[in-house]
């Protein structure tokens, strides 16, 4: 059952401040009243804006967008869920003396600075933990692969593992943080296990009464709504909450989402913040400038994701141990079809399914972008396995979030009938998203 949130809660607030630019080759100073920008609190008890003291004329992310984070975490003890993918752009966070610096010139050949790297050299933060989720902090390993506890070798803080047995960060793990951000890339899709990182950390900040920062980033698949909606008896990591496939908001929004629908444990609120991307549009293409995962390398497989996932739940592979990871798919099992591949071991996939076995199958990299889940694929595999009864295995059960879904296939029924019965659980859905929205 999904819950309203209040009134007085459904407008984002606003902040405004001046604007001091001071160019250090032209003598030309400007001065003038900021347009408002977005900024989010929900549930915070004291504090309820983020200042900004720029005014973007870009595209930002939360991350990129410092000046609005900085003062709220100096003088505390600050500890970050991120990974790879928590990179600040190179102009948003180096002035023009920087310029003569090796390490801007490091920045200028990639275009981004690791968030972590960025707060340990060119500020003051006292940062004392990384707290890094499935796939690690460097984001390397296996999905699924247990993640240990370490340090990084670039900066010397400790790296907590919060995948495996240990999804929740412990009191202990969270001792002596005052203050906590996020910033993780997701991809907008229910079994991308990274809002189920955030639905554990919002939970035990709001257990240690901690604060938490949501330095937010597009969705690169958009606004789209799709897919069965998860029954509760069917919740795991790879679906926590009674949300379709492809739930279209931000990783922000969907914090607000979790604490608005009180899904976590016992109805706790989370004391969270978002820092919003600046002259963001749902309709924006946005290219991630790092892959998320170690098997999603570029913009079509990130698209391909939620329609080709759900083969990881039968015996077919979907290119792990190759160079087209979620743009192919294949099995020893399916001799009618002409595409072949062999998956071999990789960085990512030291396993991969069918290892070493040749797959017949379909490339669909060069197909053009998606804007809904496609069953077609999925349905074509099982009507030309050459076992049915080995086709599906119990994790697709999870991967659905519902036992319909397998159900339906095995009886004939059509993609169109089959999106048909998803359509109840969307409509919902969206009356529902729509009081987080930010964008």
């Amino acid at each position: 059952m999904l819950h309203s949130l209040p009134a007085s809660l459904r407008t984002p607030l606003l902040f405004s401040k001046r604007l001091s630019l001071v160019g250090i080759l032209l003598a030309i100073a400007v001065s003038c009243k900021t347009p408002q920008a977005k900024v989010v609190a929900f549930s915070a008890p004291e504090k309820k804006t983020i200042k900004s003291k720029i005014r973007p004329l870009k595209f930002m992310t939360g991350a990129d967008n410092t000046s609005s984070y900085l003062d709220i975490i100096a003088d505390r003890r600050v500890g970050i869920v991120t990974n790879q993918t928590g990179l600040i752009s190179y102009d948003s966070i180096f002035s023009l003396p920087d310029s003569l610096e090796l390490t801007h010139r490091e920045a200028t050949v990639t275009k981004t600075m690791h968030i972590v790297d960025y707060l340990k050299r060119k500020t003051k933060v006292n940062l004392d933990k990384i707290y890094a989720p499935e796939h690690g902090f460097r984001g390397t390993a296996d999905a699924g692969e247990d993640i240990v506890d370490g340090k990084d070798v670039k900066t010397g803080i400790p790296i907590i593992s919060i995948y495996g047995n240990n999804k929740k960060p412990s009191a202990e793990q969270l001792q002596g943080i005052d203050v906590m951000l996020f910033d993780l890339q997701d991809v907008g899709t229910r079994f991308y296990t990274y809002i189920s990182t955030l639905h554990y950390v919002m939970e035990a900040c709001a257990e240690n009464k901690i604060e938490l920062i949501i330095l937010d980033r597009p969705n690169p698949n958009g606004y789209t709504v799709d897919g069965p909606t998860l029954e509760p008896e069917h919740k795991s990591f790879v679906g926590m909450h009674p949300i379709p496939v492809l739930h279209g908001m931000t990783i922000g929004e969907y914090a607000l989402m979790i604490n608005g629908e009180k899904w976590l444990k016992d109805s706790i609120q989370c004391d969270v913040k978002i820092v919003p991307c600046e002259n963001y549009r749902r309709t924006m293409p946005y290219s991630l400038p790092v892959k998320p995962s170690p098997n999603l390398p570029n913009d079509q497989a990130i698209n391909l994701y939620p329609s080709l996932c759900f083969f990881e739940g039968t015996n077919v592979s979907i290119g792990r141990g190759t160079t087209k990871q979620f743009q192919i798919y294949g099995s020893p099992f399916l001799r009618t079809m002409t595409y072949e591949f062999l998956p071999l071991p990789n960085e990512g996939a030291k396993d991969p399914p069918h290892n070493g076995k040749i797959c017949c199958g379909e490339d669909l990299s060069k197909i053009s972008r998606l804007n809904r889940i496609e069953l077609k694929w999925l349905i074509k595999a099982y009507n030309e396995t050459q076992d049915k009864s080995k086709f599906f295995i119990s994790y697709f059960t999870l991967l659905a979030g519902t036992r319909k879904l397998q159900s339906q296939i095995e009886s004939g029924l059509s993609e169109d009938e089959i999106r048909a019965s998803w359509q109840p659980g969307i409509e919902e859905f969206k009356k529902i998203r729509k009081v987080y929205e930010i964008y």
